[in-house]
C-alpha cells in the first residue's frame, strides 16, 4: 500500500513537472482587421468572429465540391433541340456556348459549312451585305420543283462560293452569335448548374466548422483578436463565407499563419490580403 502511495505521488509530480514544457509548446496567433473603403479613411472591424481552421477555406469548398459532381455535359447535349451536327460540334469541344470571342475563335470554315444553325447565322450575318460582294445566288426557289438538276448544280457552285468567300474573309464569321441567341444553350446549362450552389455551400460551413476548427475568437473595438494554446502548424485564419462591411468596402479574409512553439504570430488583416466574395446568383 505505502510502495502504491509512492509510486502515484512520483506520477503526479510527473506530470506537475512536465505541465510547463506542455505549455512551452503551445503557440499564439494575435490580429488586427482593418478595411479602407472607398472614402479612404481606415476603420478597424469590430465585432466580427474569426476562425482558425487546420485548412483552407477555398480548399475545403474545393473538397465540398467533389461531393456533388457536376452535371454530365454530354447527357444535356443529346436533350437539345438541335441537328446531329451541332450536338457533335458541342461534344468535341466540351461546350454548350455559342457566343462570345472564345466561341468564334473556335469555329472553323467546315463548322460553319456543314452545320446548319451555323450556317444560316452566318447567311444571315453576311448576305444582305452588298458593299463586300458577297456571293449572290444564281438559283431561285422556284428551281428546286421545276428544275432540281438545275437547282442542285447552281446551289453547289453557290455553297462553294460562299466556302471561298468565308476562307479569304475569315472576318466574316464575326458577329454571327448575334444570330445564334435563340439557338444557345449556355443560359440553361448555367442554371442547371446553379442548383448544386447551395448544397456545396451548406456542406463547406460544415466542414469548416465541424471537421477543420481549431479556435474561434471575436474583435474588440480595435478590430483586435486573439487566440492561445494553439499547437504548432499551419492555420488559415478566415471569416468564412461571411463579409466583414466597412462603407462601401465587403471583404473576406482566408490567410495562412504559422504558429511555432512558444511564439506568438501576429497578422495584420487589410485591403490587401482580403478576397472578394462571391457574387450571389440572383
Amino acid at each position: 500500500m505505502k510502495r502504491l502511495q509512492i509510486l502515484s505521488l512520483f506520477y503526479l509530480l510527473a506530470l506537475t513537472a512536465a505541465s510547463p514544457r506542455v505549455l512551452a509548446q503551445t503557440g499564439s496567433v494575435e490580429f488586427v482587421a482593418h478595411i479602407t473603403p472607398a472614402s479612404g479613411v481606415e476603420e478597424p472591424v469590430r465585432g466580427m468572429p474569426f476562425y482558425l481552421l487546420s485548412r483552407s477555406f477555398q480548399d475545403i469548398g474545393k473538397e465540398a465540391d467533389t461531393n456533388y459532381p457536376k452535371p454530365d455535359m454530354d447527357a444535356f447535349i443529346d436533350k437539345l433541340d438541335v441537328s446531329i451536327e451541332l450536338k457533335a460540334w458541342m461534344k468535341k469541344h466540351h461546350t454548350v456556348t455559342l457566343s462570345g470571342e472564345e466561341f468564334i475563335n473556335k469555329l472553323k470554315v467546315p463548322d460553319v459549312m456543314n452545320i446548319a444553325e451555323f450556317y444560316d447565322a452566318y447567311m444571315r450575318r453576311n448576305a444582305g451585305d452588298e458593299a463586300f460582294n458577297f456571293p449572290k445566288p444564281k438559283f431561285k426557289v422556284s428551281d428546286k420543283t421545276k428544275d432540281p438538276g438545275k437547282y442542285e448544280k447552281l446551289s453547289k457552285e453557290y455553297n462553294e462560293a460562299v466556302k471561298k468567300y468565308m476562307t479569304d474573309n475569315p472576318q466574316s464569321i464575326d458577329g454571327m452569335d448575334l444570330n445564334l441567341v435563340k439557338t444557345d444553350p449556355s443560359q440553361k446549362w448555367e442554371e442547371l448548374n446553379k442548383k448544386r450552389i447551395p448544397d456545396i455551400q451548406r456542406q463547406t460551413l460544415d466542414l469548416a466548422q465541424s471537421r477543420y476548427l481549431v479556435a474561434r475568437a471575436q474583435t474588440d473595438l480595435e478590430g483586435h483578436g486573439f487566440l492561445r494554446g494553439l499547437a504548432p502548424g499551419t492555420y488559415w485564419l478566415t471569416t468564412l463565407a461571411v463579409s466583414a462591411n466597412v462603407g462601401d468596402a465587403r471583404l473576406q479574409w482566408d490567410v495562412p499563419v504559422a504558429v511555432r512553439p512558444g511564439a506568438t504570430a501576429s497578422v495584420a488583416l487589410t485591403n490587401s490580403n482580403a478576397i472578394q466574395p462571391p457574387r450571389r446568383s440572383q
